[in-house]
């Protein structure tokens, strides 16, 4: 093997020179970019779902809402970056183009009434959301449902029958990637027209207290009473981290998991 100033030489046999060593350069392989995550918010123009659609945004997701009302009446900047469908979750036919392309789903659906009305609105239009985001191959679904507060259960007898069935029914259809979300009083600042109820007055200070009571909440009849608010943009947050983080753990998040979530980088 001979070693020259300009070149380098190399050979397997003591008695020849080769070619001088040729280093070519490597294919480029186009290799696709990854799937966008689109995400579709249910009921995204109402006090929960408002700051699920701005939290995506902010994270810089294709986002959707889909509601009856249609359009947001909010004027924030990131209103027009979500795109508003007008549909009814309890008429077959009027809204599931909406699911085209999604990858995940949560659900801020939910309202009072009569019994009857509450399981409906809580119950079997979030039911038959979970089986279309089914039929149409959606990857995640995260429920935002609500914490048991004892003996309102009873007097909300429509409301809670009908989140803890939608709650089933989500774990069925969705067994990897079903979300449930059970926070107590959410606070933030609620519209009401166009008033701002700052809500926070009240949520946060008993948040900061009652975080530390967790034993109290685990006693008979009063014990729901301990439950600690939350904030809506934590309920965001962890909510879009549940629809879009493959890792996250499905299954039933309480009201402490919501708060050990929020804490967590995303």
């Amino acid at each position: 093997m001979g070693v020259s100033n300009s070149e380098r030489y190399l050979s397997t046999e003591s008695n020849k020179v080769d070619e001088p060593f040729k280093v070519e350069e490597a294919e480029t392989v186009n290799v696709p970019p990854p799937p966008t995550e689109k995400l579709l918010v249910l009921g995204g123009n109402g006090f929960v779902g408002s700051h699920v659609c701005k939290e995506a945004v902010d994270r810089g997701l294709s986002v959707a809402s889909l509601s009856r009302s249609g359009r947001s009446s909010i004027q924030d900047s990131w209103v027009s970056d979500v795109i508003w469908h007008q549909g009814n979750l309890l008429s077959p036919g009027s809204w599931e183009d909406a699911l085209n392309g999604v990858t995940s789903v949560i659900s801020c659906v939910g309202g009072f009434g009569s019994n009857s009305y509450m399981y409906k609105i809580n119950g079997t239009a979030n039911i038959n959301a979970i089986r279309a985001a089914s039929e149409k191959g959606v990857k995640r679904f995260v429920y935002i449902s609500a914490a048991d507060f004892g003996v309102a259960n009873y007097l909300l007898q429509g409301y809670y029958e009908g989140k803890r069935a939608a709650e089933a029914e989500l774990l069925i259809k969705f067994p990897y990637g079903g979300v449930v979300l059970r926070p107590g009083f959410i606070y933030g600042t609620r519209r009401v027209g166009s008033m701002k109820l700052p809500l926070g007055v009240i949520g946060y200070p008993l948040e900061t207290v009652l975080q530390r009571a967790k034993p109290l909440s685990q006693v008979p009849l009063v014990g729901p009473l301990f439950i600690p608010p939350v904030n809506v943009t934590s309920v965001a947050k962890v909510a879009l981290r549940g629809a879009t983080d493959p890792v996250f753990p499905p299954g039933i998040v309480d009201v402490y998991g919501i708060q050990r979530y929020k804490q967590k980088k995303f």
